[in-house]
């Protein structure tokens, strides 16, 4: 609950997170390689579209840092606010989230680019999401996420079919430890508004999958 006497703390908690979630990894990443990112394949600021167009190696580093981004956001909030975690940790992890999403530094970047017209960019926060759920989530749930979604992707080489997968059944293990006492209601509002951004930011690739579009890991990006 925002009060008087935490208001300050909670709004640095929502710049710190936002900033943090913005920091455009994928376009970092593809910059060595003097490529743009949002220029190639999806045009995403995500590690699939960096893996189809740099390799899985570099796929996997953008995953892994967009991941630490979600764990940093949260880190610094429980320290802004001590003593108030779950208030810090749900609000942080949503609004780092909602940074790498629509991010600051990649709109800044693309509406230069586009002469000033804004041009909103960012992600779709699934490796951000996953960074924050490390935080709270047990070892053998973070296990279960990655083997069924790892499994998915070796089996049908979709990337988005996993990764929404995996957050199902993270997102269903956790309610089923509240229902049990086993985990705090508190984090139910969490898990609520960051599976909607996620789902909400992949709304077009489930789409694809659905009509049976959606382009499998391996197929290379091409510059658009």
């Amino acid at each position: 609950m925002v009060t008087e006497n935490n208001f300050l703390p909670i709004l640095m908690i929502v710049i710190v997170s936002y900033l943090v979630g913005s920091i455009p990894t994928a376009y970092l990443i593809g910059r060595l390689r003097n490529i743009n990112i949002f220029e190639v394949g999806s045009g995403n600021m995500g590690g699939t579209n960096v893996a189809r167009a740099f390799g899985i190696g570099w796929g996997i580093a953008t995953i892994v840092f967009d991941s630490l981004k979600g764990a940093l956001a949260v880190a610094l909030a429980v320290v802004i606010l001590p003593g108030s975690f779950w208030t810090a940790f749900t609000i942080s992890a949503v609004v780092v989230i909602v940074g790498h999403n629509w991010s600051l530094f990649a709109t800044l970047i693309n509406t230069a680019a586009n002469h000033g017209r804004l041009t909103i960019r960012g992600g779709k926060g699934g490796a951000t999401y996953f960074g924050t759920l490390c935080v709270i989530t047990p070892a053998i749930i973070l296990f279960a996420m990655l083997a069924l979604g790892g499994l998915l992707v070796l089996l049908t080489r979709f990337v988005s079919l996993g990764v929404l997968s995996a957050f199902v059944v993270a997102a269903v293990a956790l309610i089923v430890m509240v229902a049990q006492g086993m985990m705090p209601q508190a984090i139910l509002p969490y898990l609520v508004a960051a599976n909607a951004l996620v789902f909400w930011r992949f709304r077009e690739n489930i789409q694809r999958l659905l009509e049976g579009r959606e382009r499998r890991l391996g197929e290379r990006a091409q510059a658009s």
